[in-house]
């Protein structure tokens, strides 16, 4: 058990990083007339720039040279880095695009899409009402299809590959920082070259649109970054219960900023989409509370049962010494 005051730092940082992952459409716009590849590319030179710093001052580079002699592992960190270049790259350009609220149904549908993802990939077994979740969440894909009048790919785009991308850190089993050093590391000569060839072209707007602006772009690197810390920090001391009920702060900042801060339209089917798949998370969340509660209680009845018979059996072997 975790002293309060160690949970309690634990909350303020899940609260931190949660946040800030929910108001990161603010930052966005602010580096217009940046196009969405552009800043893309800054986040990934500038995020390695940082993390490196960072694990530099911690002096936490041991793991790097046992990855590098793992090839499988740097496989992986490569699709790691494939996948979260996409979701980077769609959440950028949607929300500078417009569509915060769509962006906010990927993040709360995430949890559900990992699920089918466990079912379809890992063989994992539901409960029944794990399965009654997803398939509202499908019926809520269907209702928003109608309502957009498509379906509303940037959710599905940013879902899977954010479900893809967890899985893929599962297998890798990095930390929060190092894992993030190693996709930046992969990714920077990509965006560094493209950020030349935008300079050799004329197209770069780093220094052309005044130093506040290169200072935005280059602070792309502590916003990925820095709440990644705050969840480090968090994920040791809070039990993965509450971090599970925190991962929702992200999307209802997101769905909050876009209704009311962008003035985005929410038509009625929209709404009957979105509450299917707020439906589905109250019950995956009930399901998921009603088993953590559960083994817990199984887990004491077993210590309660185990304890007296030890406690019994003490005299016994005294009586036979």
């Amino acid at each position: 058990m975790k002293p309060k005051s160690e949970q309690r730092i634990g909350l303020l940082n899940g609260f931190a990083a949660y946040g800030a992952w929910g108001l990161v459409p603010l930052f966005w716009p602010l580096l217009k007339p940046a196009a969405a590849g552009e800043i893309l590319a800054h986040r990934m030179v500038w995020s390695l720039g940082v993390v490196g710093v960072a694990l530099l001052v911690m002096r936490r580079w041991a793991w790097a040279g046992e990855l590098i002699r793992q090839p499988r592992k740097l496989g992986l960190i490569a699709v790691a880095a494939t996948v979260i270049t996409v979701n980077w790259g769609v959440y950028i350009w949607a929300v500078n695009a417009g569509h915060v609220v769509e962006t906010s149904l990927g993040y709360f549908i995430n949890p559900l899409v990992t699920i089918a993802m466990g079912v379809l990939l890992l063989k994992e077994r539901l409960r029944p009402v794990q399965w009654a979740a997803v398939g509202i969440a499908f019926a809520a894909v269907v209702v928003l299809t109608v309502g957009y009048g498509r379906p509303p790919w940037i959710s599905l785009v940013l879902a899977f590959s954010f479900a893809t991308y967890g899985l893929v850190k599962k297998k890798v089993n990095l930390g929060g920082l190092e894992s993030l050093a190693a996709e930046t590391a992969i990714q920077f000569l990509p965006a560094l070259a493209y950020l030349l060839w935008l300079g050799s072209q004329g197209r770069s707007t780093f220094g052309a649109e005044g130093a506040g602006h290169a200072a935005l772009l280059a602070a792309t690197g502590i916003v990925t970054a820095a709440p990644l810390v705050c969840f480090g920090a968090a994920a040791i001391r809070v039990p993965l219960s509450t971090l599970g009920l925190l991962q929702y702060l992200a999307p209802v900042f997101q769905f909050l900023l876009g209704i009311f801060y962008f003035h985005e339209a929410m038509p009625p089917e929209r709404w009957a989409g979105f509450a299917l798949v707020w439906l589905a998370l109250a019950m995956l969340t009930w399901d998921a509370l009603r088993t953590t509660h559960r083994s817990r209680v199984e887990a004491e009845a077993l210590r309660g049962a185990t304890s007296p018979r030890t406690a019994e059996s003490a005299p016994a072997r005294e009586r036979t010494a």
